[in-house]
């Protein structure tokens, strides 16, 4: 039996482990979040590197919340991926072996829900390399008697007028197939079956797809395409992307390096909500 979920919770680190990657898995990560031959040939091809996108970081990052699922009392039928965040230390290389340290940094109680924020702290032989965290909402879980935490309402909200740059990007019918073998296996994205139990439609993008299409996005429009400008990315999951979608990224200026971002599908339904990005200057 794990733990139960509660303010104690804070605080708790888990084991670390051990991940590693080379240049095909970053290459397969690329083309499952949208990128191309055409304008993105340093990311796909291993004869020009290949460079590594930044929000490959969420994949590492994924392995900090193995202590979490194994350790906690969970519904995993009950959970969502609220918000994620990266923040890059060093350009990710395209070959590493890395140490994975998973800690609980939040742990909020919505009354119907529990919102617990974990923090991954991936580190390579020359110290850190990324920090990642990812923001879990489990449905039913909440009512134990914890803080309900600050309100997110007004955080990134977008300014008032029309934004510093806009990026479209269309997905692929196979998009959530191929995205899928870098490691997020939930079928609810592929089998039409298990999508339709789940109280679906049909199969949709993951999550950390889309925000892998915005993220190319503020790479092209903020970064000039150079992936050693890309400091930090956080955003909330807020609605489905379906496979054929055209992602419309919005940026907008508000500091030195840093914009607001919030992207949208076709229909004009916001999918990632309360952005921020951070970036070197040219």
């Amino acid at each position: 039996m794990g733990q139960p979920i509660s303010s104690a919770l804070v605080g708790v680190t888990f084991p670390p482990v051990t991940f590693r990657w080379d240049a095909k898995d970053v290459m397969l990560y690329a083309v499952g979040v949208g990128a191309q031959p055409e304008g993105e040939l340093d990311f796909v091809y291993e004869g020009r590197g290949p460079k590594v996108l930044p929000t490959y970081a969420v994949i590492p990052g994924m392995f900090s919340m193995g202590g979490l699922v194994s350790n906690v009392e969970i519904n995993l039928a009950m959970l969502l991926h609220g918000e994620q965040s990266i923040t890059l230390h060093r350009e990710l290389p395209p070959e590493a072996e890395v140490t994975i340290t998973g800690r609980v940094a939040e742990v909020w109680d919505k009354g119907k829900a529990a919102v617990i924020g974990c923090e991954g702290i991936v580190e390579d032989r020359n110290g850190l390399l990324c920090t990642t965290k990812a923001t879990l909402f489990i449905r039913g879980a909440g009512g134990f008697g914890g803080d309900r935490g600050p309100s997110s309402q007004d955080r990134n909200r977008p300014p008032e007028r029309p934004p510093d740059a806009v990026v479209e990007f269309v997905t692929r019918p196979e998009q959530g197939a191929i995205y899928r073998l870098s490691g997020d296996r939930n079928p609810i994205h592929i089998d039409p079956d298990f999508a339709r139990m789940a109280g679906f439609e049909k199969p949709f993008m993951h999550g950390l797809c889309t925000y892998g299409f915005a993220g190319r996005a503020i790479l092209r429009a903020l970064c000039g395409g150079d992936p050693g400008r890309f400091l930090h990315f956080e955003a909330r999951f807020a609605d489905q992307v379906y496979f054929g979608d055209i992602i419309v990224t919005k940026m907008w200026r508000t500091a030195p390096g840093e914009a607001i971002v919030q992207c949208e599908t076709q229909r004009g339904n916001v999918v990632l909500s309360q952005g921020l990005a951070k970036f070197r200057e040219a």
